[in-house]
């Protein structure tokens, strides 16, 4: 399959959207030519349970799962040049920037850089990551859910978080901005530091 530039793994709000973003930035020439794989591996997202009464521009009794299936169906309409990984799960990352490679339970991909966007469950244990692992500061104790440590989003060169597992809280608007805010901090490393974001507009 080849090396990726950015792997997303996590299929819920924030990877959907961080990978929505990514996607999005394909007739931007520091965009063009970059390789985008997200690994969907959406069973144990807490959107499966969800209604989302209290989001903007969703109609009331949109269930969470429904917003799961379209954002796949969005994502290989708009972008298809954006790679979907189904049916694996992220065991092992090793290496480092720019050279990472990352094992799931079927296959082993090559990427430059890692964007972890799955739960916060306390039964996290992808090897290669235990060591940034700290309980969550946003969230009841009780709950035992874990986080990333990381300095706006980076865990460490190469490595971004995003969503509940970034330490945010788990509102569903919250977690996709994070995956939003992730993929306009790559963009705009893509484009030498200048700040990148990616708008339609019906103007143009």
């Amino acid at each position: 399959m080849g090396a990726f530039d950015v792997l997303v793994i996590g299929g819920s709000a924030a990877g959907l959207s961080c990978a929505l973003i990514l996607g999005s930035a394909v007739q931007k020439p520091f965009a063009n030519n970059k390789k985008i794989g997200i690994v969907i591996h959406q069973k144990s997202s807490a959107l499966n349970e969800a209604l989302l009464n209290n989001v903007l521009g969703l109609k009331k009794g949109t269930k969470g799962s429904q917003v799961l299936e379209d954002g796949l169906n969005q994502l290989s309409e708009l972008y298809p040049h954006v790679v979907q990984i189904d049916h694996e799960k992220v065991t092992k990352i090793e290496g480092e920037f720019p050279n990472f490679k990352v094992f799931t339970n079927k296959n082993s991909y090559h990427t430059k850089t890692v964007v972890m966007a799955v739960g916060p469950s306390n039964l996290f244990n992808i090897e290669g990551l235990m060591k940034y692992v700290i309980p969550h500061h946003s969230l009841p104790p009780q709950k035992e859910r874990v986080m990333l440590k990381n300095n706006n989003h980076l865990v460490a060169e190469g490595i971004y978080v995003a969503g509940v597992l970034a330490g945010w809280r788990s509102q569903f608007n919250i977690a996709a901005g994070s995956g939003a805010q992730v993929a306009t901090d790559i963009l705009t490393l893509w484009n030498d530091g200048n700040h990148s974001m990616v708008h339609d507009s019906l103007l143009s």
